[in-house]
């Protein structure tokens, strides 16, 4: 019998890949280049197109069942085409779907970044064996992919699972273009406008914190409060307090609406669980419908560095 292949094709501003692997999950071959967006999406496709060109010298084509292609939105997964993502300038209203399947006839699908790492956290990661799970990005932005009855809800245009746009607080560090907003509290870029803020108020007070002070508030990141955080610092500590009451909120929000079964929350979170989980938990016992709460676990993603490829693959998978 001869050996089915999957192609994943991970589009992103800085880098792109693409990945060949089995129905199992086992990757083959990757190759990774430079985005370098200036030079127009054509010639970024047909970096793409030169590299799987020498891939099907090694893999024949006709083995190939599906490609798969995870990329920033905003896009059409129906119609497989990207609308200007912020990250990607000048790919405005690319019918990347046609231009694969035109150049090598090999039946393609596209899903935003956080849906195609819902489907790798579900069908090989921390969500494995569950009907109904929830994930969660908290890397530079708060991103959702859902799964529920067993497949990805991506909505009726592709918004379903936005998340980040919630409002959780009348004011707040701005995230998704909304102040007080899920994604404001819980991002990366969120973290730090809070630390900027609360250490600004604790300077006033003449509080003085070991890892940071009003000279270099600019140069905090979310990465550098989690380490004084867990090195013990109470102002650290304070900062990492507030984003994860607002986690336990939003958490609780997501938990009394769609009653998952799991809940896998990437990156910041999966990095610093110890950190996050009291308050979480706390935030959960005060907020949330006991009885959802008990059929619904709280993990960090298990994929880590790696879902970006596993993403763009499952994709192809998943449409199979």
């Amino acid at each position: 019998m001869k050996q089915n292949y999957f192609i994943g094709v991970d589009i992103g501003g800085t880098k792109c890949a693409i990945i060949i692997g089995d129905g199992d999950f086992k990757i083959y071959k990757r190759v990774q280049f430079e985005t370098k967006t200036e030079r127009g999406y054509k010639a970024i496709i047909d970096e793409f197109f030169s590299n799987l060109d020498r891939f099907f010298l090694e893999f024949p084509k006709e083995q190939v069942r599906q490609i798969g292609i995870s990329c920033g939105g905003p896009l059409d997964s129906e119609k497989g085409v990207i609308y200007s993502p912020p990250n990607l300038p000048g790919w405005d209203n690319v019918p990347i779907v046609k231009m694969f399947k035109d150049k090598y006839g090999i039946p393609t699908a596209i899903q935003n970044d956080a849906n195609a790492s819902a489907l790798a956290e579900w069908l090989m990661g921390a969500g494995k064996g569950t009907r109904n799970m929830i994930f969660l990005t908290f890397g530079t932005g708060m991103g959702s992919g859902l799964i529920l009855n067993g497949q990805l809800y991506a909505g009726t245009n592709d918004l379903g699972g936005e998340v980040g746009h919630i409002r959780l607080a009348d004011d707040g560090p701005v995230g998704f273009g909304k102040a007080g907003s899920f994604e404001g509290f819980c991002s990366g870029g969120g973290i730090a406008q809070l630390a900027e803020t609360v250490i600004t108020a604790k300077v006033a007070e003449g509080i003085k914190s070991d890892f940071c002070n009003t000279e270099n508030l600019k140069n905090i990141s979310a990465k550098t409060v989690a380490i004084a955080a867990n090195n013990g610092d109470a102002v650290a500590n304070e900062i990492i307090k507030i984003s994860a009451e607002y986690l336990g909120k939003a958490l609780a929000i997501l938990i009394d609406t769609l009653n998952p079964q799991c809940i896998v929350i990437g990156s910041i979170y999966a990095r610093n669980v110890q950190l996050f989980n009291p308050h979480i938990n706390r935030m959960l016992e005060k907020e949330a419908i006991p009885a959802a709460v008990e059929v619904c676990e709280i993990k960090p993603a298990l994929l880590g560095d790696s879902i970006g490829d596993y993403a763009a693959l499952c994709v192809a998978i998943n449409e199979v």
